[in-house]
């Protein structure tokens, strides 16, 4: 199911849009350290997503059981 990869993106580029502008506030190396992990839990879920959405994985366990649902109704 392709729109619960493109609802997670949507959700995860709308949390980048609210922490963006508090990013260059970090003053200290825990702040820092924080929004590097952050920012790099960002790119993982992006990019997770997309070999998703460009069918570079199987989907989600959850997805897969509504695929195979729909495929069996569809054959009877």
């Amino acid at each position: 199911m392709r729109q619960y990869a493109i609802l997670r993106l949507l959700l995860a580029g709308f949390f980048l849009y609210i922490a963006w502008p508090v990013i260059p506030m970090a003053a200290t190396t825990m702040e820092r350290l924080f929004w590097a992990l952050w920012l790099g839990f960002f790119v993982l879920v992006v990019g997770a997503n997309l070999s998703t959405l460009l069918q570079m994985t199987l989907p989600p366990v959850m997805e897969q059981k509504e695929l195979r649902r729909s495929r069996e109704a569809d054959n009877v």
